[in-house]
Formats: structure tokens, sequence, C-alpha cells
């Protein structure tokens, strides 16, 4: 059986995030391998793996912040707001100016409401809103509130009456980098999409750190403990509290030691005990890890 572990990976582009888990099933020799968040098929970058029972790590990662380098283009929109949509529209974008991209892309960073693209997956009526569209069915999908805390344009290209502009975005999960691109479009009144995705950063993993799909067998992965410890912080806990923690205990009056919460307890072997909380005075478990080896 392989390890539980956390694997960071820098998907290729053409392949779905699917793909990338069922080539590392493959790899691994297990079926249990989960991930935390998609990437579209043209995206490249990091996705992240849950290996065994480190998938029940993954809902502490899916929500994290993240960082991406995109090229938008101004002066085409598509239906799928990414170059892997039809255009829709074309509109010479050659006479807007720098500094209207500049106002434009300011409304777009900081708290804004945004609505996904049509061709997502976000569930309507317990249908993905891509299935829906390419059906031709209508998709009305409602705004939701993002951060951007960073939109910066890293440079500018004019030709054929379009600007090309590569950018990075530092986004609260959620964020759509495709509405952004249509958005920016849309109030400079020339239209835009998206023609390359790489996402460099979940929380504190960076794809720097990642692996290819060919490496994959041979990739040490990420210990449950030391991942859950980037992502929420530790709690060390002895022997007697860690066992029980596993049993459902709580460890009464305890609440005091927490400096955030929820948190990771590691047990004096560094093993991941589970993520653990506050609750009044006391801290108890919010999620058990099966029982690793010691190390």
């Amino acid at each position: 059986m392989a390890d539980a572990g956390i694997l960071l990976v820098d998907k290729p582009g053409g392949v779905t995030s699917h793909d990338v888990v069922a080539r590392a099933r493959r790899a691994l020799g297990t079926r249990k391998i989960g991930h935390a968040g998609t990437l579209d098929p043209m995206a490249t970058g990091l996705l992240i793996l849950g290996v065994e029972g480190a998938t029940r790590l993954l809902t502490f990662i899916v929500g994290l912040d993240k960082t991406y380098e995109a090229t938008i283009r101004l002066g085409v929109a598509t239906d799928s707001d990414d170059a892997d949509g039809e255009i829709t529209a074309t509109t010479d974008a050659s006479s807007i100016a720098s500094s209207d991209i500049a106002s434009g892309v300011a409304a777009l960073t900081g708290r804004i409401s945004q609505v996904p693209s049509t061709v997502s997956a976000i569930k309507v009526g317990g249908r993905r809103a891509y299935d829906l569209a390419r059906a031709g069915e209508q998709v009305e999908l409602r705004a939701r509130e993002v951060e951007v805390s960073r939109f910066d344009v890293l440079a500018e290209r004019r030709g054929d009456g379009v600007v090309d502009l590569d950018v990075v975005v530092d986004c609260s999960s959620g964020t759509y980098i495709r509405a952004l691109a249509r958005d920016l479009g849309a109030a400079l009144g020339v239209g835009g999409h998206l023609t390359a995705l790489r996402r460099t950063r979940i929380g504190p993993f960076a794809v720097t750190d990642a692996a290819t799909l060919d490496d994959l067998p041979a990739v040490d992965s990420i210990s449950p403990a030391s991942a859950a410890c980037a992502v929420l912080g530790r709690l060390d806990v002895t022997a007697d509290e860690a066992r029980d923690l596993r049993h459902g205990k709580r460890l009464v009056g305890a609440a005091p030691r927490l400096a955030s919460s929820p948190v990771a307890a590691i047990d004096p072997d560094g093993r991941l005990v589970g993520i653990v909380e506050r609750r009044g005075d006391d801290i108890k478990s919010a999620m058990n890890m099966p029982e690793e080896a010691v190390p």
C-alpha cells in the first residue's frame, strides 16, 4: 500500500485534473487519491494530491489562497472566457491606453463581486455548469464575493488589434482568473479572455517544489504531519493526550495552549494525531488520522 502523504504535482497543459489523479493511482498502486482543487485542461501548474489517509487533509487545503500567472488578451471575447472556447466578438483594442488598463485592473483588485465563468465546475441544480452550457442550456450563476489581494501587470504587448497582458494574481479560493480577464475586457469595452494560466502557489505550497507526472513513481510525498503543520500550525501532545484524542476524548481545560484553531496535533513520535479545535475551555478532535507506523 502507498504511504499516506501529500503530493505536489506540476500539471501539464492539455490534461484534466482527473487525468492526473488517474495517472497517480496507477503510479502508486492505490485508488485512494484525491486532489485539492481542479485546474482547467488548458491550465498548468500546482495540483495538490492527497494519498491514502492524507486525503482527509484536502478539505483544509482546498480553501487556501492561491497565486496564478496568466496572460489576458484584450480585444477578443470567447464563450468560455479562455482560449479553449469559441470566439464570440472581436474589437480593435489598439487604442486602449495603458492608464485605462491600470484603472481597470485596480477596479478588480481587493474585495470584489464576481460572476463565475459559465463554463465552470459549479453545480446548478445538481449538474455542473459546463455540462449545462455544452448542452445548450441557459446557465445563470450568482455573483460571489472574492478577494484579489494582488493583480499586477508584468508585461504589455500590442499587435494585430489586440493587447496581451502578462499578469500575476494573488486571490482567495474560488476566484476565477478567466472571469477577471472577461470583466477587465468588458470594462474596457473591447472584450477579453485568458490565453494562458499557471497556478504557482496554494497556501504554503509552491509549484517550484512540485514533481512532474513522469517523476511520480519515485517522488517523496510530504508527510501528513508536515503538511498539516504547514497549513494549520502545530500543537505537541503527550502520548496519553494523543490516545485520548484518538478515542474521541476532550483535553479538558487545555484550550489556552492553542495559538490558533484548528491546529495539527502531533504526538511524541512526530505523527499526526489529527486536526483539533477549541471547544470552550477544552480541546477536541475535529478530524482524526488513521494511525501511522512509528517512523
